[in-house]
């Protein structure tokens, strides 16, 4: 149980964040972000489900001039029906709107756009046709995630990119389900599926697939298959020894104390015996011991 009276840790680097951000995530969330900046496709971002802010952090990095970054949670408020609310009390029970900005504050120098609001409400608060990256982590029941789905697809521009998390993790069957139902029947494409997050689109997804499979095939930490599944290429990357992205520390970050020097082996003596032997003895005996003693050794 969390200590209200403990002081909060203030993180030094990204990896200090509490939450669910493997390294391959934050490999694909920066290439593909990089690449639209890259292309100067504009628009702006929304996370729904933010937890403790470990990937807002990253996706506040790359918002451009005149953009707008919107992160909307409930934060430990009040859920829309009972079985959110019952999921939200187990899953997320610590979780608190300051320790998400502070956490935020530690590595920009203003806030995204907050909404303290179920995922529900981002239509209404988000122009349609105005994103190009959206992630929904929020809610794991299906009715909401297929919502979710629903407001991405009105929020982002046609080539856009959707990011899933969890839809084929073991606990949230809702997930996926409302993932490959929007596969199959509501014309989203894959791009590509990491070990937690399916990355897709409204729009083509072939030739940011192309780029993609030369960035993935160059790299000696990243395992790679591509198959076919009802008339959509699978691209599938699973990290292998994989460390995460460089990322800006925070400004709370401190330099380890160096290590201290190792303290060095005292000379090693002979006994007065030894060097009396030594200094008697002819050198061809002394020579013939020594081996002795170190075949013995």
């Amino acid at each position: 149980m969390d200590n209200p009276q403990k002081t909060p840790t203030l993180p030094g680097e990204l990896k200090d964040v509490p939450g669910w951000f493997p390294p391959l995530d934050q490999v694909l969330f920066t290439w593909l972000l990089d690449r639209q900046e890259a292309q100067g496709h504009k628009g702006d971002l929304v996370e729904l489900g933010a937890y403790m802010g470990k990937s807002a952090i990253l996706l506040g990095r790359h918002l451009g001039p005149g953009e707008q970054f919107t992160v909307c949670d409930l934060f430990g408020g009040e859920a829309p029906d009972g079985a959110n609310k019952a999921e939200t009390a187990k899953s997320y029970a610590s979780l608190t709107r300051q320790a998400f900005e502070r956490n935020y504050l530690s590595f920009h120098d203003a806030l995204p756009r907050v909404i303290e609001a179920p995922s529900s409400v981002i239509s209404s608060e988000v122009a349609a046709g105005s994103c190009r990256f959206v992630h929904i982590d929020a809610s794991h029941l299906y009715e909401h995630v297929r919502d979710d789905i629903g407001a991405a697809r009105d929020l982002l521009q046609p080539e856009g990119v959707v990011v899933l998390d969890d839809f084929r993790s073991e606990h949230t069957p809702g997930v996926s389900v409302a993932t490959w139902e929007a596969v199959l029947n509501r014309e989203l494409r894959v791009i590509c599926l990491s070990t937690q997050k399916l990355y897709g689109t409204w729009g083509d997804p072939g030739p940011v697939q192309e780029e993609l499979l030369e960035m993935l095939r160059g790299r000696t930490d990243c395992g790679l298959s591509v198959q076919e599944a009802a008339g959509q290429r699978l691209i599938r990357a699973r990290a292998k020894g994989m460390r995460a992205p460089e990322f800006p520390r925070s400004r709370h970050y401190v330099e380890p104390a160096p290590a201290p020097a190792p303290t060095p082996a005292p000379p090693h003596r002979r006994s007065p015996a030894r060097r009396i032997a030594v200094d008697l003895l002819p050198p061809i005996i002394t020579r013939t011991v020594r081996r002795a003693r170190t075949s013995r050794a």
